[in-house]
């Protein structure tokens, strides 16, 4: 086992080149972002499996309070910034959190649709296959 603290291991690093097409892959940390979901979306999409085991408290039924966030930008800055300040790009970047939320859901529930589609074919060939054994016996059973 490889324990990892993200300052001289990085996870994502570590989880792109381990995890291979129809690997399984167990985690435990104490939360997994959709920062991290959206970094490691194409090798995630991939695998067979994935058990994520919460080290802490991570569901909680208490409520923080919302506290009222204000941003300044001052008017010299925005003029002489080409591509926006560095106050302007981090809440750009922080408007996407939501877009890739929104995206790691329905890939959630893709992925237990097709589990369940899967589940679902798999009975019904048990169900053919069997159906077709009972064929054989009577078939036998008549010859007899």
């Amino acid at each position: 086992m490889k324990i990892i603290d993200n300052i001289t291991d990085i996870l994502k690093d570590d989880l792109s080149v381990v995890m291979k097409e129809n690997s399984k892959v167990a985690i435990a940390a104490s939360y997994f972002s959709i920062y991290a979901f959206q970094e490691l979306k194409s090798q995630l999409l991939n695998i067979n499996e994935l058990r994520f085991i919460f080290t802490s408290p991570s569901f909680t039924t208490e409520k923080a309070k919302k506290e009222k966030r204000e941003f300044y930008i001052p008017q010299l800055n925005r003029e002489k910034s080409l591509y926006g300040t560095e106050f302007e790009i981090k809440l750009r970047n922080e408007l996407t959190q939501k877009a890739i939320a929104k995206e790691k859901e329905r890939l959630e529930s893709l992925v237990i649709s097709l589990e369940n589609k899967i589940k679902n074919e798999k009975q019904y060939n048990f169900q053919v296959k069997m159906a077709g054994e009972l064929r054989k016996v009577k078939k036998q059973l008549r010859s007899n």
